[in-house]
């Protein structure tokens, strides 16, 4: 049984496909539908912030690999997503098309980046710790786990001077990789709820489609239905991704293979890491 696996934002953009005609086609759908063209980004809008340009460029680069594979007439029985990789899952999954996902990442993009003007937020990426020795780090500090990637894989969000001072903490309890990154709003995590009214309403301006292969969410692994979709994208965005249940639920549930339909393989590497422990 084959798994597609959406990943999220890459932490850098790598360079642009810009002889690939497939990946011309849909650089310039991103540019009519959001103003970026993911083939110019120095020359992209100046209202976008990085974190935004970052999340269209993933978008996209997933878009992409959506298209290749499907040309090459590779389907799969199964589709998980983490983070920001709903949205070209959900084109993949037919609820959507290619235009909206871009749309819904820009638009929603763009309410978050909204965040950053009142707070200065970073991301914390701490390897080598247990879960429950860092959520006491977390606790202690004011800042929350927004991805529990693996066993000793996680992400912490929050305000910038508070996840720098759990890394220390991390580090100080064992963790051998830490490490901080700017982002525009504390991802995963119940700071969002200040917004959650207007993302709401972005939300509601969309119809959605029965999704026409089962699409595995990243908190609870249910299947998504069109129904639970508008709902599930604001909750998503206030509550954690669990990607190793998720990725542990789809090997229950019978996936063999995984493809990662995106840029980076960062996903791959997490599943190893779990296969390790088992």
């Amino acid at each position: 049984m084959i798994c597609w696996m959406f990943p999220g934002q890459p932490i850098a953009f790598a360079d642009p496909l810009s002889d690939d005609p497939e990946f011309l086609e849909i650089a310039l759908l991103c540019r009519d539908t959001t103003g970026f063209n993911p083939l110019e980004n120095v020359a992209s809008p100046s209202d976008l912030s990085e974190s935004v340009r970052l999340q269209l460029f993933g978008v996209c680069s997933s878009l992409h690999r959506f298209k290749q594979l499907t040309n090459l007439g590779s389907g799969p029985d199964l589709i998980a997503e983490h983070s920001m990789g709903i949205y070209p899952a959900l084109a993949a999954s037919g609820s959507i098309d290619a235009a909206t996902a871009l749309e819904l990442a820009w638009r929603i993009g763009g309410c978050l980046a909204q965040m950053g003007n009142r707070h200065q937020y970073a991301l914390g990426c701490v390897i080598g710790l247990p879960g429950g020795t860092l959520e006491t780090v977390t606790a202690n500090n004011g800042v929350h786990i927004a991805n529990h990637n693996t066993s000793r894989h996680f992400l912490l969000a929050g305000e910038r001077e508070k996840v720098a001072a759990a890394l220390v903490e991390a580090t100080d309890a064992g963790a051998f990789s830490a490490n901080i990154f700017c982002c525009d709003a504390p991802l995963h995590t119940p700071l969002i709820a200040g917004i959650t009214a207007q993302l709401q309403r972005i939300v509601a301006e969309y119809r959605f489609r029965e999704p026409q292969i089962p699409l595995v969410e990243h908190i609870d692994q249910t299947n998504l239905t069109a129904a639970a979709i508008p709902a599930f994208l604001v909750d998503e965005l206030c509550r954690p991704v669990q990607w190793e249940t998720t990725y542990r639920t789809l090997r229950s549930r019978g996936a063999t293979r995984f493809q990662e339909v995106g840029a980076g393989s960062a996903l791959a590497k997490f599943n190893r890491w779990i296969d390790s422990e088992t």
